[in-house]
């Protein structure tokens, strides 16, 4: 019977950097964040073997535990979390994926956190031009019951441009168009975690579909990539 990538021993030292956040205590626990590391260093590129059976991805990108202090006004010098994302391939394959390792709050996204200023607006003209079929894919029951509602920030009333009575501006003014699922530590430490992880980035791939395709064509529906 295989064991979990992801151990209790690794959520352990989390709890203890997190207690613990300074360079006197890190360097003493080195060898000992260097193993967990290597674990979780395996646990990201097992899920990135996953996505690459059903999608193209072009990079893993794993965040370093060091914090950039120098514009914040917390300096606790060491993240008490993993994280990690997954770029798509291509121009044309737009959306990506993200997992955080954190006791307690676990949790994979994706989506579309930080559109750029065109395709924002293309997405909010799609959805003041017809929202039905973008609906259709978010609302799905099978969908849903994996990651629920989208999530993200928005303005307060309508953007630039945009009725704020438009019958779909609670979608309209969002700035952010994504989706989140949360783990359980018990979830985290379970053999089937990655393949859980894998499974919720499967279901999100109608919505990245339909996204691609609004953000790689006109409102006309002619290609201009």
């Amino acid at each position: 019977m295989s064991q979990p990538i992801i151990t209790a021993e690794a959520l352990d030292f989390l709890k203890d950097l997190k207690k613990n956040n300074n360079r006197a205590w890190f360097t003493d626990n080195k060898t000992r964040f260097k193993q967990i590391e290597d674990q979780v260093k395996q646990c990201y590129q097992e899920v990135k073997t996953l996505l690459e059976k059903h999608d193209k991805i072009e990079r893993l990108k794993l965040f370093r535990i060091y914090r950039d202090v120098r514009f914040s006004k917390d300096k606790s010098p060491y993240k008490s979390h993993f994280a990690g994302s997954f770029s798509r391939a291509g121009a044309e394959l737009r959306g990506g994926y993200y997992l955080q390792i954190k006791p307690g709050e676990t949790f994979v996204a994706t989506g579309f956190w930080q559109p750029n200023k065109e395709d924002l607006f293309r997405i909010r003209k799609e959805l003041e031009m017809d929202a039905s079929e973008f609906k259709a894919v978010v609302g799905k029951k099978s969908f849903k019951d994996i990651w629920g509602e989208i999530v993200g920030e928005g303005v307060k009333t309508a953007p630039k441009g945009f009725d704020k009575a438009h019958p779909e501006i609670d979608l309209i003014r969002k700035k952010q168009f994504i989706f989140v699922r949360n783990f359980s530590d018990a979830q985290v430490l379970s053999r089937d975690f990655i393949n859980e992880v894998d499974h919720s980035f499967r279901a999100i791939r109608p919505y990245f579909d339909l996204m691609s395709d609004i953000l790689t064509t006109n409102l006309n529906g002619e290609r201009i990539i």
